[in-house]
């Protein structure tokens, strides 16, 4: 018995690196999966965030490609992705922003210096982000014209994720 016992941390550590290997050679480790994929975009939860338009589910059912797109002023990333939605939407796409868990002066002081991107915005206090599978901010969502969701992107989108993920999904959701 005590042979056998000598010979159980090698074969643990053996199974234990062998797991680590398996989950570093992953295709790719920073897409997080949604189960939401191919599912109706959940429930809009947002309040009013100042005197701009607020959203709802019927616009994510309206025809149309569309972008939900949670952010924070809080949010370095958020900032950095910015010119990305500026640039989405002066492309005509349109985009319903969440502002999560921020204060509304916060928020409007970090639209008023970057712009606006958004069509219609709703400030979110947890409630819709945690329906939404939120990981964090910035997550963005590609809602076809059924209001389903084609994508989910965690992370800030940057040149390489738009032509790498947005654009696609996009396209996929003009279909």
């Amino acid at each position: 018995m005590a042979k056998v016992l000598m010979f159980l941390p090698p074969v643990l550590f053996a199974g234990l690196a062998a797991l680590f290997i398996v989950g570093m050679n992953r295709d790719d480790p920073d897409n997080l999966p949604s189960v939401l994929a191919g599912k109706p975009a959940p429930a809009v939860r947002v309040t009013p965030l100042g005197e701009g338009p607020v959203f709802a589910d019927a616009d994510l059912r309206l025809p149309g490609v569309k972008l939900v797109n949670f952010f924070a002023s809080w949010c370095a990333p958020c900032r950095a992705e910015h010119p990305i939605l500026e640039k989405l939407s002066g492309e005509g796409i349109t985009i319903y922003g969440v502002n999560y868990k921020d204060r509304v002066e916060d928020a409007q002081g970090f639209l008023g210096e970057l712009g606006n991107p958004y069509t219609a915005i709703g400030q979110d206090g947890g409630r819709m982000a945690l329906d939404w599978g939120v990981y964090g901010v910035p997550e963005t969502y590609v809602i076809d014209g059924a209001g389903q969701i084609i994508l989910r992107f965690a992370g800030p989108i940057t040149e390489q994720e738009l032509e790498r993920s947005i654009r696609p999904a996009i396209a996929e959701a003009s279909k």
